[in-house]
């Protein structure tokens, strides 16, 4: 299996894994799952039937602007405290990434630093120190434990207290509150479907409340395909209520 890293802690397969889960129970009836959790379908290239309406025609981007302009102040002051925070641990509080948006247009997604200065040289002293650590790490790209890691990131990982900042992407009308995952542009050349280009990608999704870290591409596309027919103020809002216990439960974003 290839795999990716998209840089941020996340890794990609490109095999089609088995036993997805079924998104029914969580999101409502979505169409493109087996009612049973079993393999994903083969994903077409076509355009998937969606459903009309006001909320999908600018409803839902006015639902995002009011409910940012609303959460502006208590989530600057947080954003604030934690940027102090790293600052004085001397290190710069934010870092951006080149994401694909709407329509394949590239866009700066910011986060909160959540790794050490150094963080590159801290995993090669760790993987050469470490056999079992190396030998993870070629699997997948990831560590149980990673060394880059801070005290403090790890917490703001489990919190999604790192994400915050991409609220400033909402306002800017590059990402959604609901959408699919923001995707790097290395990665277009692995994804099979054609509904991310359709929509914004956004802070939370299908994607990021389910089995994020076991999906392959098909998977991803599969998922960002039943959002884009299943797009409504009421998923949207599902979506957002599976998000607050998902980052209750601190297994973040």
């Amino acid at each position: 299996m290839t795999m990716i890293n998209d840089g941020a802690g996340e890794t990609f397969g490109l095999r089609l894994s088995r036993g997805a889960r079924s998104l029914e129970a969580e999101t409502g009836a979505m169409p493109g799952f087996d009612a049973s959790g079993a393999s994903l379908r083969r994903i077409g290239r076509s355009k998937a039937q969606v459903r009309p309406g006001a909320y999908r025609d600018g409803g839902k981007r006015a639902f995002d602007l009011v409910v940012v302009l609303c959460a502006a102040l208590p989530v600057a002051f947080v954003v604030l405290v934690i940027s102090l925070a790293l600052m004085l641990s001397g290190q710069r509080p934010f870092y951006a990434q080149t994401r694909l948006g709407r329509q394949g247009r590239p866009f700066r997604m910011w986060k909160i630093r959540t790794m050490l200065p150094d963080a590159e040289e801290a995993l090669a002293a760790h993987l050469d120190a470490d056999p079992e650590a190396r030998a993870e790490w070629q699997h997948s790209q990831k560590l149980r434990h990673d060394p880059r890691i801070t005290p403090l990131g790890h917490f703001l990982r489990r919190s999604s207290l790192d994400e915050l900042p991409q609220l400033f992407n909402v306002l800017r009308g590059e990402m959604a509150l609901v959408g699919p995952r923001p995707m790097l542009p290395e990665q277009s050349a692995y994804y099979p479907g054609e509904e991310y280009y359709q929509m914004r990608p956004g802070l939370t999704g299908f994607w990021q409340t389910s089995e994020r870290n076991a999906a392959s591409f098909a998977q991803r596309a599969e998922y960002d395909r039943s959002y884009y027919r299943a797009l409504s103020f009421a998923t949207d809002l599902r979506v957002m209520l599976r998000t607050l216990l998902v980052v209750a439960r601190g297994t973040g974003l």
